[in-house]
């Protein structure tokens, strides 16, 4: 297994992914929306994505990060905002694999660091988050407005 990260030229390939992403938490599927969508981050540069392939490059998983900035700390951070493994792949380290390019893409960018939010039941992704070092920050509520 190998990560990549992706250029415009890649959203077709990767957006059957993105589609499965989107509908594992309840979306209806958009192939062409999501093709769009990806095709659009990727062009603008306002997302990086990297996605796992094996052997015969087929591709397992995804993750997106989205630039974002600390006032504090007058830095860039990452806020890893997808992350989505095909079920045939799972519990085979995509998922590790994934999050350690993002995390060599945070530091090759000078980033703070990354951020990420996960379902206070998705005990698997907890596990997974803190065997890499990531900690729950239990200080600071987080809110959103919805438009």
């Amino acid at each position: 297994m190998r990560t990549r990260i992706a250029q415009s030229q890649d959203a077709a390939s990767i957006a059957p992914l993105f589609d499965q992403y989107r509908q594992f938490y309840g979306k209806a599927s958009d192939l062409n929306g999501a093709i769009t969508f990806l095709e659009h981050n990727l062009t603008q540069q306002s997302s990086a994505l990297f996605y796992a392939v094996n052997e015969t490059n087929e591709i397992l998983g995804f993750t997106q990060l989205y630039p974002t900035f600390s006032s504090l700390s007058m830095r860039k951070a990452w806020i890893l905002n997808d992350l989505f493994v095909i079920p045939e792949a799972r519990s085979q380290g995509v998922a590790r694999l994934l999050m350690e390019a993002a995390r060599q893409h945070a530091a090759a960018t000078g980033a703070k660091g990354l951020e990420l939010a996960t379902g206070a039941d998705n005990q698997k992704a907890q596990r997974l988050y803190e065997s890499l070092g990531y900690q729950r920050d239990d200080e600071f509520y987080h809110y959103y407005l919805n438009l």
